[in-house]
């Protein structure tokens, strides 16, 4: 399934009210897409609504989901798909975390961790093969981290759950690749949000801006389907030094 010409193309990203999913929906509305945006938050929906319309001519819904609901979940792919008229892309961007060690980590922030950001990709991804598959293809782009490959110390949560996506990922894209469904998933490093420290601006002139990620995704959506590239990492040029 070629997606060369991005317009009029159908996706939904899931966590896109702020952050790195923001971008990645702006970017695509640029491009013509027609967007599903999921969130938790109403009001960051409604802020986020304003500035993805602002990007371009491809239309957007905002979805007020938990992707770590079944139900939510499978509501805001059907109103997607009711929308639009079908589904082609699906970018897994929702993710938490929680940076505390093991022996202070409560089961619940353990729980809030791993349902959401492995999951929650799982019941996105179960709900949306069905319609990509009635489209004869689409794309999967699931948002993980380099911390998915380098655990580091109060982290054991994000990591675990990351280096889960990622095997997860890779299982998937052999599943469905001759359905026509390609399946990438990227890594970024330190990004510029407000997602650990919750200041966007903090380390903004060496991390990685969210803009930079959005442009690897569309970069994968338009690669010639004859080769797939499956794993993309994304790190800093020139990292803080420690």
């Amino acid at each position: 399934m070629s997606m060369n010409s991005l317009n009029g193309k159908v996706a939904i990203v899931t966590g896109g009210s702020r952050g790195i999913g923001l971008a990645i929906a702006r970017a695509l509305v640029a491009e013509g897409v027609r967007v599903a945006v999921t969130g938790r938050s109403a009001a960051h929906l409604s802020t986020a609504r304003r500035s993805i319309e602002a990007a371009g001519p491809g239309a957007v819904e905002t979805l007020q989901a938990d992707v770590r609901n079944r139900a939510d979940v499978q509501r805001a792919v059907d109103a997607t798909t009711a929308r639009f008229g079908g589904l082609d892309i699906a970018i897994n961007n929702a993710g938490v975390g929680v940076f505390t060690n093991v022996a202070s980590m409560t089961p619940e922030q353990w729980s809030e961790v791993i349902d959401t950001n492995l999951t929650g990709v799982f019941l996105v991804c179960h709900a949306v093969l069905p319609h990509m598959r009635s489209r004869g293809g689409g794309f999967i782009i699931n948002i993980s981290s380099l911390a998915g490959k380098n655990p580091f110390a109060d982290g054991a949560a994000y990591c675990a759950s990351k280096a889960g996506l990622n095997a997860f990922s890779e299982a998937l894209m052999q599943e469905v690749r001759y359905d026509n469904i390609r399946v990438s998933y990227v890594l970024p490093g330190s990004v510029a949000t407000g997602f650990s420290s919750g200041d966007e601006a903090k380390g903004a002139d060496w991390k990685i801006a969210p803009d930079e990620v959005a442009e690897v995704v569309l970069n994968l959506l338009r690669h010639n389907p004859r080769s797939l590239p499956s794993r993309v990492e994304l790190r800093p040029s020139k990292p803080r030094k420690q």
